[in-house]
């Protein structure tokens, strides 16, 4: 990205399909919200788990629409951003093995999000991969799982709309999956948790329901769902996130969390809570006008590039990417005879002669070597340009 921002700079007409953030601004009774928090002085610092309105609040949706249980405002963290929440859940779920002692490990679905293994290492986890395609819809089986769960696994993370992928589980397919966990929890694995990274609840389009795993019963108590304001509300720069459990142990993990974020960001500041309270409870016309937006965007996304000779990709039901497998066309070369040999070199060609920005997918992991992900968070003039350019940079190929 940097390199086309680059571009950008020198007047080539570069389209980007790199945000990770919607296009739209923050609506702006959530502004406004903020704004008002300010001009009251709430600028002095804040409890450490966040002031009692936002979690309560929090505790409501979490139990009321996200149907999980046992979930109060002792049960939630308010922090500095989903990649905080996640960074302090790591953080507070493993250590770094003695000398001697093998290393815990992170169950994960993989292509996942950059930031995800990342961030589990950095707590000492060792990552196991989990590995998807597209035909499987990128998502893992029951039998999957049960196979991966040694008495060494600590945590599963699901990521459900998924980044990059913008799949997400069935309400069905979480419930085998719960099956699954429980099992496990009574045998193998009985410190086994699951981390359910749910940005993207509310960016849903399709006949699916989305569903939280941490609804089922069996695994409430060990589930930790992790959410924020950024994506669905276009806050992404208001660095609000939240982390929930439930039940005795939810208590004392958000206890453990309350502890590590006094000793680094300390707490978040009032005038952005104020301002999420508002987007959670009085932006719902915003919400929808976006979602319906992504929804369009979408299925012209996905149709412009299904079209295109050698490009798979699912069909996305969440969030606002598609990750299209381009790997047919390795082994080409340009028109100057540059070798096509990966995603990288496929996105650096794209850019370079179509101008074209993409992310390439070596750093999502698994599958990801053979993918590229485009993000829809533009207008639909945008997409089909730009899927126009990529079906002639193709048909260049040789």
């Amino acid at each position: 990205m940097n390199r086309a921002a680059a571009l950008k700079a020198q007047g080539v007409p570069v389209l980007s399909f790199g945000a990770g953030e919607p296009d739209f601004f923050t609506p702006d009774k959530a502004k406004i919200a903020g704004v008002k928090a300010i001009l009251h002085n709430n600028t002095k610092y804040q409890p450490t788990a966040g002031d009692t309105e936002t979690r309560e609040l929090i505790a409501r949706i979490m139990t009321e629409r996200n149907g999980v249980p046992g979930v109060t405002k002792d049960h939630v963290l308010v922090t500095a951003g989903v990649k905080m929440a996640l960074y302090l859940t790591m953080q507070a779920l493993f250590d770094v093995p003695a000398p001697g002692q093998e290393a815990q490990e992170l169950l994960l679905p993989t292509p996942a999000w950059v930031s995800f293994a990342p961030i589990g290492e950095l707590a000492g986890a060792k990552v196991v991969q989990m590995p998807t395609t597209t035909a499987s819809g990128f998502k893992i089986t029951p039998a999957q799982l049960a196979a991966a769960i040694t008495p060494l696994t600590r945590a599963l993370l699901l990521n459900s709309p998924s980044n990059p992928c913008s799949t997400m589980y069935t309400p069905d397919e979480l419930a085998a999956l719960a099956e699954v966990i429980a099992a496990a929890a009574k045998t193998t694995a009985p410190g086994l948790v699951v981390v359910a990274d749910e940005l993207y609840q509310h960016i849903v389009f399709g006949d699916v329901p989305f569903r939280s795993i941490g609804s089922f019963t069996s695994i409430a108590e060990r589930t930790i769902t992790i959410n924020g304001s950024g994506k669905s509300f276009a806050m992404t720069g208001w660095r609000i996130g939240w982390v929930s459990g439930s039940g005795a142990f939810g208590k004392r993990f958000i206890e453990g969390l309350t502890k590590l974020q006094g000793q680094t960001i300390t707490a978040v500041p009032g005038f952005t809570m104020a301002a999420t309270r508002a987007a959670l409870t009085e932006c719902d016309e915003d919400l929808d006008r976006m979602k319906h937006a992504f929804k369009r965007r979408a299925v012209v996304m996905y149709d412009a590039l299904a079209a295109i000779p050698g490009v798979k990709l699912a069909r996305p039901v969440g969030a606002f990417y598609v990750f299209p497998d381009v790997s047919a066309h390795f082994g080409k070369s340009t028109p100057g005879g540059v070798k096509i040999d990966s995603a990288a070199a496929f996105a650096e060609q794209l850019l370079g002669l179509h101008h074209v920005a993409v992310v390439p997918g070596e750093d999502f992991l698994g599958e990801g070597y053979k993918h590229i992900r485009l993000s829809f968070a533009c207008d639909e003039a945008l997409i089909l340009e730009g899927a126009k350019r990529l079906a002639a940079f193709i048909a260049s190929l040789k």
